[in-house]
């Protein structure tokens, strides 16, 4: 089963990720991971700390002549913000004791584990638990979840996402994301986020885009931000992945924890999801009809999301995420000094005004390890030409 562990603070000399439990044989490309790590670094809204950020990840050990071999992937990736400000972060960040006097950050940001860190690990300076919990790590996150996704692909797997809502622009129903974003996954949903990679902030509808941006440039002037609601579509799955004999093997409470793990998602629907508690039943189950000799059952619609009882129905599967707005923000708010006690402002650290196109791709990513490891329990497999053999032969 595949596990991935990452290691890094936000302005050390870099982030380290490893992954474990890959098969053997999987063709793992440095290039085809970048591909993800650029697209993170993309969308409007994004702060001044993506203009010069080029992520491209390193391969250390674990894959030979561009194939895995079994044992643990290791990878790394530079943090360009330690070489361009050398005067200071190699000192701030440094391993090792140093003689020089380090300012302290004693100004917690609502919103942040800024000071829930400090009450937890007792630092009496926020920058330990600003360096950890920040967004950043997601960039080891996308290229260690990467490996999975390449994983899936190889068994005709694909992961696509797009955003729906920023603010109090979006989609007005669930019937209209359906409109737009299912004509684009018949061929597979990578085809749903290369269409949406059109748009600033990922939005499929050209109209929607216009007024998010608008939003977006709204709330800046302000010193203020914006956080949304996005959508991940995965095609090419399987029915039966997942069980329902036990909670911590339901497919979709293994999808949710791995979107609350993400840093500032709030929330976290199946298919129709909160919009199933509006309805009446007949609006909200999907009829089974007559499948073919390939797949003998299928649904009338797929407001289920592509899960039923925690396991894959053979549909595509639907997942939204909520994202809170940046809680770092140039308008600050009240706060209290963690050393002084005085009520104060907060400070700012540079961010984001919305981060919500980006945020996409590692939702985009953090399922697909979840996914892999279903694909795996039911198929198993060391090598990936007996994975794919299995796959294959279920169809």
């Amino acid at each position: 089963m595949i596990r991935y562990l990452t290691a890094g603070e936000s302005h050390g000399p870099e982030l380290t990720g490893i992954v474990e439990g890959v098969p053997a044989g999987l063709e793992v490309l440095a290039d085809e991971i970048s591909i993800h790590l650029v697209r993170r670094q993309q969308g409007y809204g994004r702060g001044g700390r993506m203009a010069f950020e080029k992520d491209i990840v390193s391969i250390t050990s674990g894959v030979r002549h561009g194939l895995s071999m079994g044992s643990p992937i290791t990878m790394k990736l530079a943090n360009r913000a330690w070489e361009k400000d050398a005067a200071n972060w190699p000192v701030t960040m440094a391993i090792e004791p140093v003689n020089t006097e380090v300012e302290k950050i004693t100004l917690p940001r609502p919103g942040h584990a800024d000071l829930v860190g400090d009450q937890k690990y007792k630092f009496g300076d926020i920058r330990p638990v600003i360096e950890r919990s920040s967004a950043r790590e997601t960039a080891m996150r996308v290229a260690c979840c990467g490996v999975a996704r390449q994983l899936l692909k190889a068994c005709g797997i694909e992961i696509g996402g797009h955003v729906i809502q920023i603010g109090e622009n979006g989609y007005d129903s669930w019937e209209a994301i359906r409109s737009e974003a299912d004509a684009l996954i018949s061929g597979g949903a990578e085809s749903l986020y290369k269409a949406a990679d059109e748009s600033e902030v990922r939005c499929l509808n050209a109209d929607l885009t216009k007024k998010m941006v608008d939003e977006i440039k709204v709330r800046r002037k302000e010193g203020s931000s914006l956080g949304g609601i996005y959508e991940i579509v995965v095609t090419g799955l399987p029915a039966g992945l997942g069980s329902y004999v036990h909670w911590d093997r339901k497919l979709d409470g293994l999808i949710a924890q791995a979107i609350m793990s993400t840093q500032a998602m709030k929330g976290v629907q199946i298919g129709l999801g909160f919009e199933a508690g509006k309805r009446d039943g007949q609006r909200v189950h999907d009829a089974i009809t007559p499948g073919d000799t390939n797949q003998p059952y299928n649904r009338a619609t797929n407001r289920a999301g592509g899960l039923e009882g925690g396991v894959t129905t053979g549909q595509p599967l639907i997942i939204q995420g909520v994202m809170k707005p940046i809680p770092t923000m140039l308008n600050p708010i009240d706060t209290v000094d963690i050393v002084s006690g005085e009520v104060t402002k907060t400070r700012y650290e540079r961010s984001d005004v919305c981060a919500l196109p980006r945020a996409v791709v590692v939702a985009e990513s953090v399922v697909a390890p979840i996914l892999a490891n279903a694909l795996l329990e039911r198929f198993g497999g060391d090598s990936m030409q007996d994975l794919i053999s299995r796959v294959n032969a279920s169809k």
